[in-house]
């Protein structure tokens, strides 16, 4: 079995439209909501700040935990693990550069979205704003005493929505 990819990534709504990224995935362009990997020594908090800072200029201020997602790939059954969080926009900084592998930064509503399903990385990209529009929030407290996650993504997943 394949080892699940665990990563973490940031709602961040502005004017009802949603910040997305066009990267490169499998020798795919794919639309995604900002975020990657924790590196050693941060929590999810702080790695989904520096990645949505990375990846689109964009700096941001978790709000809150939206929900933790299970996603498996049909062809493959490789399981992505996705921490979702509210991000609030502060700002941007201009003179950073993208992340490299991120193609444009857009904000796009959910029928932008949906009207690009078949570029999405994964269904989890419009499931986690239905989610967020829908109002759902899972406590900060979920992830207390998993910490660090990457070395408890068995726990993690029985706390995961799958999608």
């Amino acid at each position: 079995m394949l080892p699940t990819d665990l990563t973490v990534s940031a709602v961040v709504q502005k004017d009802g439209r949603y910040l997305v990224v066009e990267e490169r995935a499998s020798g795919v362009v794919v639309v995604t909501q900002p975020g990657g990997h924790i590196e050693a020594g941060e929590s999810p908090e702080q790695a989904v700040v520096r990645e949505t800072l990375e990846e689109t200029r964009c700096i941001v201020e978790v709000e809150s935990l939206l929900n933790v997602y299970l996603w498996i790939q049909p062809q493959t059954r490789q399981q992505f693990l996705r921490i979702v969080y509210v991000a609030q926009f502060l700002g941007e900084d201009p003179a950073l550069a993208l992340d490299d592998g991120i193609y444009a930064v857009h904000w796009f509503t959910l029928d932008d979205l949906n009207r690009r399903r078949k570029m999405l990385r994964s269904p989890v990209v419009t499931r986690c704003i239905e989610d967020y529009l829908a109002g759902r929030r899972k406590p900060g407290s979920l992830l207390d005493g998993l910490l660090p996650v990457q070395h408890n993504v068995e726990r993690v997943i029985a706390s995961a929505s799958l999608v």
